[in-house]
């Protein structure tokens, strides 16, 4: 008996230069319950060279028309913030599933607007570092009690990104009206994963600071002015009991990159690596364990494709873990994925992290 793939409509691949064409479409090549069908940018050229290049059988320079088509089961949202809006709730309206990048809305309130619209749709977030295997293997062991009582842990993530220097059409990551920031984004994913092996954050201090008030745009000979923090540190409390101290620096080099987590309970410690320039979210772990760890499963997604520059070699590895999630989901009816509800949870968690560093007080988490 032949198996149904559900058909997937990605708007914003772009073949040149796209965050979808060096993670989606090679993530979506080693799904069996998925199939990458349709393809839309603004442009016509751009959208029939995406479809060529990564074998989609549609091509759309209109997404609202990729939205439209019945033959798509799962929209996926891969744009720039500011326009995440008004397609996932395009898409949410012609009850289609719907993956969007993360963060989901440029404020808190249009995170709450389309967490609210998503209903019982299937929904899935783009903050796919917690489902990396290493990290889902880490919260087996915590909850396995083999290292006994909680005691501490301690943050180390880096970027290459935010630093002094920036391709000019990277500079909408500067601008707080964007929503796409620092913050929102590296810092954001650093969290989620935190709260991941951790439990989710009860309570919060933040310190922030703004190292690179001007940035150079290097490829369009002028400078630019940043208007969001740039570098944070916090100290937080989890549900689990755990102390968490973090810091998240941007601008570092490269070959300098680290993502480091690691828990020290009464009986054992845990760590969790990555190596990856854009952060924890892109690229794969490994984890190590003073008591012993049976090694993860395997990734979905190698995080192999030809589109796929350098750069940004494993990026599909934890994108596929999502999407294999995703796809579970559709098949069987549940709602395990994290989606738009974990969405608005972790907006709420950033928009503490700013309160925090604005008033200088401990910030308590709602519901914590």
């Amino acid at each position: 008996m032949s198996i149904r793939k559900f058909r997937v409509g990605i708007i914003g691949a772009d073949a040149q230069a796209s965050w979808a064409g060096a993670s989606h479409v090679p993530a979506l090549r080693d799904q069996p319950g998925l199939e990458l069908a349709a393809v839309a940018t603004r442009r016509e050229g751009s959208a029939r060279a995406a479809a060529q290049a990564f074998g989609a059988e549609r091509w759309y320079a209109d997404p609202y028309a990729l939205i439209r088509d019945e033959t798509i089961d799962v929209v996926t949202v891969a744009v720039k913030v500011p326009a995440h809006r008004e397609l996932v709730l395009a898409a949410l309206a012609a009850d289609k599933a719907v993956y969007c990048e993360a963060p989901l809305g440029a404020t808190l309130a249009e995170t709450g607007e389309m967490a609210a619209a998503a209903g019982s749709l299937h929904t899935a977030i783009g903050l796919q570092g917690r489902l990396n295997p290493s990290v889902r293997r880490a919260v087996e062991l915590i909850a396995s009690g083999r290292l006994g009582r909680l005691m501490s842990a301690n943050v180390r993530a880096t970027t290459f990104g935010f630093g002094p220097q920036s391709p000019l059409a990277y500079d909408y990551f500067n601008k707080a009206a964007s929503g796409a920031s620092f913050l929102t984004i590296t810092t954001a994913h650093v969290l989620d994963v935190v709260e991941a092996v951790l439990g989710d954050i009860t309570e919060v201090d933040a310190r922030t600071e703004l190292l690179w008030p001007t940035i150079e745009l290097i490829d369009a000979g002028r400078s630019s002015v940043r208007e969001i923090p740039d570098h944070v540190d916090l100290i937080a409390r989890t549900a689990l009991g755990a102390s968490v101290s973090i810091q998240v620096l941007a601008g570092v080099p490269p070959e300098d990159a680290q993502f480091v987590l690691e828990v020290r309970g009464s009986a054992g410690s845990l760590t969790l690596k990555g190596s990856h320039a854009a952060g924890v979210q892109v690229g794969d772990l490994t984890l190590t364990s003073s008591v012993g760890v049976e090694p993860p499963q395997a990734p979905i997604a190698t995080g192999v494709g030809s589109t796929a520059a350098a750069f940004w070699h494993g990026a599909a590895i934890n994108v596929g873990e999502v999407y294999a999630s995703l796809a579970r989901d559709l098949a069987t009816g549940r709602h395990d994925t994290p989606g738009f509800a974990h969405a608005l949870h972790n907006s709420r968690l950033i928009a503490a992290v700013e309160r925090a560093a604005i008033t200088g007080e401990r910030q308590r988490l709602l519901g914590a």
